[in-house]
């Protein structure tokens, strides 16, 4: 009998052994059209500087930062609930700004041109780490960016938060350039400021070339990312009033007397609108953000790589809001990103809890797979009473 128990638990042992999960392969998002880099570009805007190269693309995460779902070649909605609206682009993601579950999305770690929802990331660090009183003066530089300029002027004299509001409600490249070079000294260093927070806050798929969002060598962004970053810009204060912000008085400079600057986001044409931010290149086509607060419950909206037309970029954005706001307020499929899943903040003691996503988050216990630390475990006990039946056979022999 011991013999037979103890064969019988050897040949256990090896099969779990046998068993055991080789290294993961690459996930099914490395093979997701554009997930890698942007497509090619349409004109010479992300040529690198003569003597120089263009980036390689960003490493794709072993597992996708949100949850598995997060992974998905196409579109992802929680267990049981109605497939979504039609919209024409080619990633989005709709997202909780208070809870930062993930209600729906398509493609959501697709790597695209972000146009000027970049400005976001530029607008958090700003709003993060420079005095909105402090006034600057405008120079040649600013008012020649190329792109969509606010009306900067050399010798005008703005306020960080004048500038600050123009850059997000307008999409000013002139504020956004004037901005970079306050916040560290030179739009060389903020770009690199900013990419250092991009990968910080887990947005592994952005990675700024310019401040203002103009096309560059390696530049790209996704849903997901740009929704992380602005749900991180609306616990700020600065950055919030900014973006829900319709109208303000920017000043002239020289003989040019001060004017009206709007709010480029139709969203304030509908209730409940917080706001957001628009863009466009030649390259990116349009993106869009579009946040809105029903009845204490704020949602945003990203949306990648569309057009206006047959319906205009906001009211695709609408469409999904309306969506989202049908759901339960606890509908999920993954979680916005706070912090780089690979480097927890130190210190940190706060644990997120795991979504109820229509695909299970990796290593939970019903994704059909078993992590080393489970088949250790398992073999350890096995290997233990090997041992207990040995010592036991030798002792009767």
């Amino acid at each position: 009998m011991p013999h037979r128990l103890a064969t019988a638990l050897l040949v256990a042992l090896l099969v779990l052994l046998g068993a055991a999960p080789a290294a993961s392969a690459a996930p099914a998002q490395a093979a997701c059209p554009q997930v890698n880099q942007p497509g090619p570009a349409v004109d010479t805007s992300e040529a690198p500087q003569p003597g120089g190269t263009a980036p390689a693309p960003l490493p794709v995460p072993a597992q996708p930062v949100g949850g598995e779902a997060m992974g998905t070649c196409g579109t992802v909605v929680p267990a049981g609930a109605p497939a979504p609206p039609e919209v024409g682009v080619q990633s989005y993601v709709l997202a909780d700004l208070d809870t930062g579950a993930v209600l729906a999305a398509r493609v959501p770690h697709a790597r695209l041109r972000p146009a000027s929802l970049l400005k976001t990331l530029t607008g958090l660090l700003v709003a993060e780490q420079v005095p909105m009183d402090q006034v600057l003066t405008g120079t040649d530089d600013d008012a020649n960016q190329e792109g969509t300029r606010v009306g900067m002027g050399p010798g005008g004299q703005y306020t960080v938060r004048q500038l600050f509001d123009a850059m997000l409600m307008a999409s000013g490249n002139d504020a956004a350039h004037a901005l970079a070079v306050r916040l560290t000294g030179s739009v060389p260093a903020t770009v690199d400021l900013m990419n250092r927070t991009a990968a910080d806050i887990g947005a592994l798929d952005t990675r700024a070339a310019t401040p203002s969002g103009l096309d560059g060598p390696g530049q790209s962004s996704s849903a997901y990312d740009l929704a992380s970053i602005f749900r991180l810009g609306m616990q700020v204060p600065a950055f919030a009033e900014a973006v829900g912000t319709r109208q303000i008085q920017f000043p002239g400079f020289g003989p040019t007397p001060p004017f009206a600057v709007d709010n480029d986001n139709k969203i304030f044409r509908y209730p409940g609108a917080l706001g957001g931010k628009t863009g466009f290149t030649d390259d990116a086509r349009h993106t869009y953000i579009g946040a809105q607060d029903r009845d204490g419950r704020r949602l945003v909206v990203v949306l990648m790589h569309g057009e206006q037309q047959p319906v205009p970029m906001v009211e695709q954005g609408l469409a999904l809001l309306d969506y989202g706001y049908a759901l339960p307020r606890d509908a999920s499929v993954g979680r916005l990103t706070e912090h780089n899943p690979a480097a927890p903040p130190e210190g940190s003691t706060v644990t997120t809890a795991a979504p109820a996503a229509t695909l299970d988050a990796p290593g939970s216990p019903t994704t059909g797979s078993t992590s080393w630390g489970t088949w250790l475990a398992i073999g350890g006990v096995v290997v233990l009473g090997l041992i207990v039946l040995a010592a036991r056979f030798r002792h009767r022999t």
